[in-house]
């Protein structure tokens, strides 16, 4: 819950006004199912994208706790990846906007 609660928020925050985030499962294997997370926001800079899992790190340094979070979500949705034994990446997509694709394994 907290991995696709984070992402959402994260668009509905970041992305900019009239934001369409987007949740899809891609594909499924015998061990994983395939996750999509986008929006068709204002994206981030490449500068940023390695950091943007880094615990309080925030694009815009302006923002403060009570306009802006703490800088802790996706950080959150990273860890709780990697508990549940999936991987995550980030990356802008051409069109605009930010894409996270994640896998989790099924339940055994």
């Amino acid at each position: 819950y907290s991995i696709f609660r984070n992402l959402l928020d994260n668009s509905i925050a970041y992305a900019g006004e009239g934001v369409t985030a987007k949740v899809i499962l891609s594909h499924s294997d015998p061990q994983y199912h395939y996750f999509i997370v986008r929006d068709n926001g204002v994206g981030v800079e490449a500068k940023h994208l390695n950091h943007l899992f880094e615990r309080f790190y925030r694009v815009d340094k302006t923002r403060d706790r009570e306009t802006g979070g703490t800088g802790l979500g996706l950080s959150i949705v990273k860890n709780a990846v990697l508990f549940h034994g999936g991987d995550i990446k980030v990356a802008n997509r051409k069109i605009g906007g930010l894409e996270f694709t994640f896998t989790l394994p099924k339940a055994q």
